[in-house]
């Protein structure tokens, strides 16, 4: 049954996914750095290095996830966790 072929077993996709994920993650380690040294210059061009990806023609044909969407919202986390996180500090010091 060749046309039922689950896309998920498909090991091009697998490796999209892969890189992807890879990428997200890079992202996610530079926000922090730059949420915890703001003026961090490799940081920051990293940043803008995977963004750079993000908004690619390479990235769109990896997925249909569009890139703007996904960097807002792992910005979005990123503002949430380190604001949860100092509150959760705050509330430990009582």
């Amino acid at each position: 049954m060749a046309g039922n072929k689950n896309l998920a077993e498909d090991p091009y996709e697998r490796l999209a996914n892969a890189i992807i994920l890879q990428a997200v993650a890079d992202y996610r380690v530079a926000l922090k750095k730059i949420k915890a040294h703001p003026k961090d210059r490799k940081a920051i061009d990293e940043a803008m290095e995977i963004e750079r990806f993000f908004r690619s023609g390479w990235y769109s044909q990896l997925t249909s996830v569009n890139g703007e969407y996904l960097i807002k919202r792992l910005q979005d986390e990123i503002r949430q966790s380190e604001s949860i996180r100092g509150r959760k500090n705050k509330s430990n010091r009582r």
